[in-house]
């Protein structure tokens, strides 16, 4: 029951009217004092919420002495329901007030979730082009999403930390990249907006996103130089590749311990 009154709660039930439409799904038609029962809470409390529920028509109301109440059919509880979540989200759309964007404004996001959310709806978001740096967990996680935004005319580039061999001609990947945590991951959508972060294993999950075109030019600086020497290693025999490595360790060395 935990499950289903958990979802019927975040469609706008409260805690108590969502037990009574999973209990009289389960059980059948009932009298107030019988799911008061069942529930183990006040008839007083129980008759106010199957009036609401009457009310909106979510359930049935056979009167009497006493009166039963009744489930409606599972398919066509969700057809009512989907029927007016989709009218109220329409409603929303068309009359939310739109300020302007503040495109120097950095947005902290914070858990898990929030995070994964915002990631898929950034790249939702993308009309023409997504530049995409992530660790290979992450690739694999975001496929689906980056294959729908292809599948719609977006262009996505890929850059891959630790990824060895291409697997398609957008793939390169991040030269000296070594296993570290947490896993840092960076999104450059329509070379307007930016969404950067980090999560792994004992770490928090955490991302800010914004339109500052600081932020966007860094990210984007960052890549290029990755496909310039991804490109340039690629044109090099196995020796040459080898010097290759070598002198930039060299020169990383130089400037830093």
């Amino acid at each position: 029951m935990e499950g289903l009154v958990s979802h019927l709660r975040a469609l706008g039930f409260t805690e108590m009217e969502a037990k009574i439409v999973v209990s009289l799904s389960e059980q059948g038609a009932m009298t107030g004092y019988e799911i008061a029962k069942k529930l183990g809470v006040s008839r007083s409390n129980v008759y106010a919420a199957l009036q609401r529920l009457v009310d909106q028509g979510v359930i049935l109301h056979r009167k009497g002495d006493p009166s039963h109440y009744a489930a409606l059919p599972a398919e066509e509880l969700t057809k009512l329901l989907a029927t007016r979540l989709e009218t109220s989200l329409r409603y929303v759309q068309q009359h939310m007030p739109a300020a302007e964007a503040d495109g120097s404004s950095f947005y902290s996001v914070e858990g898990e979730r929030a995070v994964a959310d915002t990631i898929k709806r950034t790249l939702h978001e993308a009309e023409r082009e997504i530049i995409v740096d992530v660790w290979p967990d992450e690739a694999a996680v975001l496929r689906e999403e980056l294959l729908l935004a292809e599948a719609r005319g977006v262009k996505v580039l890929w850059s891959i930390a630790g990824h060895e061999g291409r697997t398609t001609e957008r793939i390169w990947p991040m030269s000296g990249a070594a296993e570290s945590e947490p896993r840092h991951f960076a999104f450059v959508v329509d070379r307007r907006e930016t969404l950067i972060g980090a999560r792994g294993s004992g770490h928090a999950t955490k991302a800010l996103l914004t339109e500052h075109p600081a932020v966007t030019r860094l990210v984007l600086s960052h890549f290029l130089q990755e496909a310039v020497l991804y490109e340039l290693e690629r044109e090099m025999d196995r020796d040459g590749q080898r010097r290759f490595g070598e002198r930039i360790e060299e020169i990383m060395a130089k400037y830093f311990d």
